[in-house]
């Protein structure tokens, strides 16, 4: 955290204009350009009159096509990259954002969410883990303006999410108690006020509350103490759970009502700002059967407010210029 390289000269990710635009002639994404698309898998609430719709991806990072045995080459080893791809419209709109969707649509879009990950487990057993995401701006990957998330459902558990899972079941086996869930009982109820021992100034002082940017009956956001990008956010569920799949149409009405109010946020005091959000949840594998009660699923949103360095990418130490109280007291005031 260094607070002071926030005043030195330094340019930014852009801000992206807002789009508002309904329907543009020329982008596949748009209602009545369904032809430039590959051949929709869901469309919600019905194909003839969609506003949410789901295709195969024309450019998959993974793919049903081939099924190669692995081979090892030295050192190099090499995986076939079998997988399912999918593209999902959020809306029929093409410059609707997801602060400006109804409540009603975001429920529907979650809910999609939840069940094409529930459906890929199903019918693929060689699947180990779906990875729901949403790129905005190019900055942060995305390639069509449109409003969209992906899914990439894949034979492996990604490096971040192994360890995550992991790191979390090492913690329950030393407390007892899920490290989400005790970030959560934390952020509601924990204060502190630390001294200088020799002339008794106050060195550090947490308040109750001080880190969490919304709040519903059933969801929480909180902005992480140290995390990887200066505006980054995090969604939980108050309860403990550790699949998303598990979600319920009563989660899925408070999630997106959390949702739009923590997008809001961010927009109010980012304006533009390109991001990436994705969910982590429990993949499927033989070694974290027994990982519910350590692991808590949730959402990551992750503002892409400056560009990363040399030295955050050949250290991977992450470095921020706000600390998290300011950033989540402006987000907080934002609304």
């Amino acid at each position: 955290m260094a607070t002071a390289r926030g005043l030195r000269p330094r340019e930014q990710e852009a801000r992206i204009p807002h789009d508002g635009r309904a329907h543009v002639e020329t982008c596949p994404f748009c209602k009545g350009n369904e032809d430039k698309t590959p051949p929709t898998i869901v469309a919600l609430p019905n194909e003839a009159d969609w506003e949410i719709r789901i295709v195969h991806n024309l450019f998959p990072v993974l793919g049903t096509e081939s099924d190669r045995a692995n081979i090892s080459v030295g050192m190099q080893q090499i995986m076939d990259g079998y997988g399912h791809h999918e593209v999902i419209i959020d809306h029929c709109k093409h410059g609707m954002e997801i602060h400006e969707m109804s409540l009603g649509h975001l429920k529907m879009l979650l809910g999609v969410y939840r069940r094409r990950m529930e459906e890929l487990f199903v019918s693929d057993s060689r699947i180990r883990y779906v990875l729901v995401f949403k790129n905005f701006g190019s900055a942060a990957g995305a390639s069509i303006k449109h409003t969209h998330s992906q899914l990439i459902a894949m034979p492996i558990i990604p490096e971040n999410v192994y360890n995550e899972v992991a790191s979390s079941h090492a913690y329950y086996q030393k407390f007892h108690q899920c490290i989400f869930c005790s970030l959560i009982d934390e952020a509601l109820t924990f204060e502190a006020t630390i001294y200088n021992r020799g002339s008794g100034e106050v060195r550090r002082k947490v308040d109750v509350g001080q880190y969490v940017i919304e709040r519903g009956e059933r969801f929480i956001a909180i902005k992480p103490f140290a995390s990887r990008y200066e505006w980054e956010v995090h969604i939980l569920p108050l309860e403990h759970s550790s699949n998303f799949t598990r979600a319920t149409p009563e989660d899925m009405a408070d999630l997106a009502a959390v949702l739009k109010r923590t997008m809001q946020r961010l927009d109010k005091v980012l304006g533009g700002a390109q991001y990436n959000f994705y969910f982590h949840s429990t993949p499927r594998c033989e070694a974290f059967r027994d990982c519910d009660a350590s692991y808590h699923w949730h959402m990551e949103i992750c503002p892409r407010t400056t560009i990363p360095s040399g030295f955050e990418l050949g250290s991977g130490l992450f470095v921020t210029t706000i600390s998290p109280e300011d950033a989540a007291r402006q987000l907080r005031e934002a609304l």
